[in-house]
């Protein structure tokens, strides 16, 4: 009696463990799992590395960018080496950012390309915002903006004041010539 028992709560334990693990990738392990990957571009940095200290900001602004705590950035440069590689990965960072879990902020066309805004928290208190772009003959560029309470109307305040600035990608290393070029 004490082995069928002992059976049953091991295959209870096993099902509940094989339920409980999620069949798509997280946006973090897709970090981790590429992050080595010679395709891909990765960078973890500081907010302060933006220097917006000096900007002409706006008290939202100002507090928006108080909110932040660090990006990371994980780039894919197109070759003709990887196209094939690029359609992959596209496909699966649009898998993950489909997944229910975030939220559209905005969409919009850039220089670079096609981009788009989620968040994943609150509508007024966001702890992880998601830069998404994508080029058909560049690549493409997920930024995680890591941060505490953060406030998208203020949010997309600080985003247009960093588009008004004059900052072009310096002390990004090779992300700062990605994003040029």
């Amino acid at each position: 009696m004490k082995t069928r028992i002992g059976k049953l709560v091991w295959v209870m334990l096993l099902i509940f463990a094989i339920s409980a693990c999620s069949s798509t990738q997280s946006l973090q392990e897709y970090y981790v799992d590429n992050a080595d990957n010679p395709n891909f571009l990765s960078v973890d940095l500081p907010v302060s590395l933006l220097n917006m200290e000096k900007a002409d900001l706006t008290e939202d602004q100002r507090e928006a960018l108080n909110s932040l705590k660090k990006l990371n950035i994980l780039a894919f440069k197109i070759t003709e080496d990887n196209l094939l590689e690029f359609q992959k990965e596209k496909a699966n960072i649009n898998a993950i950012l489909k997944n229910g879990k975030f939220t559209e902020l905005m969409k919009m066309n850039t220089n670079f390309g096609k981009a788009s805004v989620r968040y994943l928290g609150d509508d007024d208190a966001i702890d992880e915002v998601i830069i998404y772009g994508d080029s058909e003959d560049k690549g493409f560029m997920l930024v995680r903006v890591l941060g505490k309470n953060m406030n998208p109307a203020k949010l997309i305040q600080f985003m247009k004041a960093i588009e008004k600035s004059d900052y072009k990608g310096e002390g990004l290393g090779e992300i700062g010539n990605f994003l040029k070029g």
